[in-house]
């Protein structure tokens, strides 16, 4: 039997994560199908193929902006932010994508997300809490993650199995308070009304989890492809896990479902990397970069070249390029000013 060297699978293993979300897809659309036939039958099953693919219309067009106005974003340009957006800026050059739209939370949390249905009509968008506690390297690399979800396409994939998830648990309460009529067109009576109600929202959740985790390791890797340095990345993420587990993100909590959209879980009591996160486990993530920065001959990683006490040439490292750094070692009071 051949083996597969390193470089080969480093090749395939986006295109087989692509494979598994579509399959993942696929299955999530026949579920909710299937769910419409266990409540209504054959009408049943129509009626909820029509009423996913409107709402996932709607999602397709008006998702971004739901979300950042659910996290009370600001958009932010060149003027206000000059830093982050000139590490964004040249991000986007470098990984070939049309520049998105800036936006920043005033959140002390520190988190990063992505949004938008194609990369053309992109945005992304950093807390107050990571542009103040991460250096300009983390800051890159973090952002780059998030293009690369961008890139990926990942912002319209979540999109969809998000918005086919909710649907899938409004048919389960839709089974609950009308399954049981007699009249109805269920054709597996009792056991249909029990998969409805339970097996298949809980059947959806999982899905939607894997898919969440199977993209983010490969935006993980794209984005330290991006960034030029994956050690970069894995220091920011040690540093997000450790603080937002410690900072409540309010707007997080009262929309749980935009949970999987953030570089790290925001919500609070999530860190297992097991069928029911929205993650990765983070220390598994930062053992691939680590590996990844090994493979790119990076020796430790970077790691000790992503803090500030290491003595970095602030005018040559970092997508922001050179000369753009301000002089004198003297450090601006935020990223956006």
């Amino acid at each position: 039997m051949a083996r597969v060297n390193r470089a080969d699978f480093l090749v395939m293993e986006p295109a087989m994560n692509m494979i598994k979300t579509a399959m993942l897809i696929a299955f999530m659309t026949a579920l909710f199908m299937g769910l419409g036939f266990m409540i209504g039958g054959r009408a049943g099953m129509m009626i909820a193929f029509v009423f996913a693919a409107g709402m996932n219309l709607f999602s397709y067009w008006n998702s971004d902006k739901m979300v950042l106005k659910m996290h009370h974003a600001q958009e932010v340009d060149a003027r206000s932010a000059p830093e982050y957006y000139r590490i964004v800026e040249g991000l986007a050059g470098r990984a070939g994508l049309p520049m998105p739209k800036v936006y920043v939370i005033n959140n002390a949390q520190p988190n990063a997300f992505a949004t938008g249905r194609n990369p053309e009509n992109a945005a992304v968008a950093a807390t107050t809490g990571l542009l103040e506690r991460l250096t300009p390297e983390e800051v890159a690399a973090v952002m780059a993650h998030e293009l690369a979800h961008v890139q990926n396409r990942d912002t319209l994939i979540m999109t969809i199995t998000a918005t086919l998830a909710g649907a899938i648990s409004m048919l389960g309460n839709f089974a609950f308070f009308f399954g049981g009529n007699r009249d109805n067109n269920n054709p597996l009576g009792f056991i249909g009304v029990i998969a409805a109600i339970i097996v298949a929202p809980l059947a959806a959740m999982i899905v939607q989890m894997a898919i969440s985790r199977t993209r983010e390791y490969a935006a993980d890797r794209r984005g330290a492809e991006i960034c030029g340095n994956p050690g970069w990345l894995a220091s920011a993420l040690g540093k997000i896990a450790g603080a937002a587990g410690r900072t409540v993100n309010q707007d997080a909590e009262r929309n749980p479902a935009t949970a999987h959209m953030f570089i790290i879980n925001p919500l609070s009591g999530q860190r297992m990397d097991n069928l029911f996160s929205t993650h990765p486990d983070t220390a598994n993530r930062i053992a691939a970069l680590k590996q990844m920065a090994l493979e790119m001959g990076g020796g430790d990683g970077g790691f000790v070249a992503a803090t500030p006490q290491a003595g970095i040439d602030r005018t040559r490292s970092g997508p922001w390029g050179r000369g753009d750094r301000p002089s004198g070692g003297g450090r601006k009071r935020g990223p956006w000013g």
